[in-house]
């Protein structure tokens, strides 16, 4: 999309991969941004406040300049789908992708089985696993259910997005629920997790009810739409340039560890690389974010897998003694040196001063 937004591959053949055609609405993306993006012609719904729960604690700040912001799947395959298709020289296949190996003329890629030869191409591979990679030696997941959910009676204020609710109970480990309310009747609800394992789906449900039972008195309401997923988490480093591939998105480290933000990150990559195609550049020139930053992730990460310390107090911590706008900006890593050692100077010390030397 932002290739074609350039006007600048009509000389390019381009062969675009996916497993089968998008059609359901399977998931959400939600960011923040302070300005118009490039995708804002799809964005579903936008709030201008974000509020955080917890025990004892409880915030509701507007976050200008920035807006939190969420794009609904089925409207941005429809929307890209819609662009991709009208352009002569891309081709769709839809398939397994097994492998990708290189032979004197260039490369092979292996779909159901059937081999494309490709010579002189640059690909791009977003499948986590395609290239063998090393084991990390820390593996969470993120892994959350969501319901849009309909309401026989007003409940929800669609003026205030809760980005993190830690009422819930830790029994399995960093937990915690997210509203998005589109009405005062509709709203997505999502249950999620950091843990080393998954629950049985049963599990998800039941505590979505429990949920929306204990904090908006709400027994009886329709579900219309319902959504799935697991990000890892994990201190492997997943590099940009593979043996056969350039790798994008969670393939090639995109996702962040510490906190499983992905669209973001994907969409800042994403125009640098449609930049340096369009100028002939070099995709050795694409900038990569400073390593403190994995180093912060790694850190996090090696408290909430060891148990060290709850997710439910780092995070309660990050918002109740930093402005929001601050930790968005830190959560991007477009933070300076200067503002890092201010919201780390707000985290328990001691817990994380042993995980810094640990991953030192």
């Amino acid at each position: 999309m932002r290739m074609i937004h350039l006007g600048k591959i009509n000389d390019k053949k381009i062969l675009l991969i996916d497993k089968e055609p998008k059609v359901n609405n399977d998931r959400t993306w939600c960011f923040w941004e302070t300005q118009p993006g490039f995708f804002e012609e799809i964005v579903y719904h936008k709030w201008d406040t974000i509020s955080f729960l917890s025990d004892g604690f409880s915030s509701k700040t507007d976050i200008a300049p920035y807006q939190y912001k969420m794009i609904r799947g089925i409207d941005f395959y429809n929307y890209c789908y819609s662009e991709i298709s009208r352009q002569k020289n891309i081709e769709i296949v839809y398939g397994n992708v097994q492998m990708a190996r290189s032979h004197k003329k260039g490369t092979s890629i292996i779909i159901d089985n059937k081999s494309y030869d490709l010579e002189d191409a640059i690909i791009f591979n977003s499948i986590p696993g395609l290239e063998n990679r090393p084991a990390g030696k820390i593996k969470l997941l993120q892994h959350f259910k969501g319901w849009v959910i309909e309401s026989p009676k007003p409940v929800f204020d669609p003026a205030i997005a809760l980005i993190m609710d830690f009422r819930v109970h830790q029994g399995h480990g960093t937990t915690f629920a997210y509203v998005l309310p589109f009405s005062e009747t509709k709203a997505l609800v999502e249950y999620t997790l950091f843990t080393k394992a998954l629950l049985e789906q049963r599990q998800y449900e039941d505590e979505l009810k429990k949920y929306l039972f204990d904090f908006y008195d709400l027994t009886e309401f329709t579900i219309s739409e319902t959504e799935f997923g697991v990000i890892p988490m994990t201190d492997t480093k997943y590099e940009f340039k593979g043996q056969y591939t350039f790798n994008i998105g969670t393939a090639g480290g995109q996702t962040k560890a510490s906190s499983g933000y992905t669209f973001q990150f994907i969409q800042k990559q994403s125009q640098q690389i449609a930049d340096c195609i369009a100028n002939g550049d070099t995709l050795f020139t694409l900038f990569h974010p400073p390593k403190r930053f994995r180093f912060y992730d790694n850190t996090l990460l090696h408290i909430l897998y060891n148990n060290k310390l709850q997710g439910k107090k780092i995070f309660t911590s990050l918002f109740q003694k930093n402005k929001p706008q601050d930790v968005l900006k830190f959560l991007d890593n477009e933070t300076s040196l200067k503002d890092e050692l201010k919201i780390i100077s707000t985290l328990p010390t001691w817990p994380f001063l042993k995980a810094a030397l640990n991953q030192i």
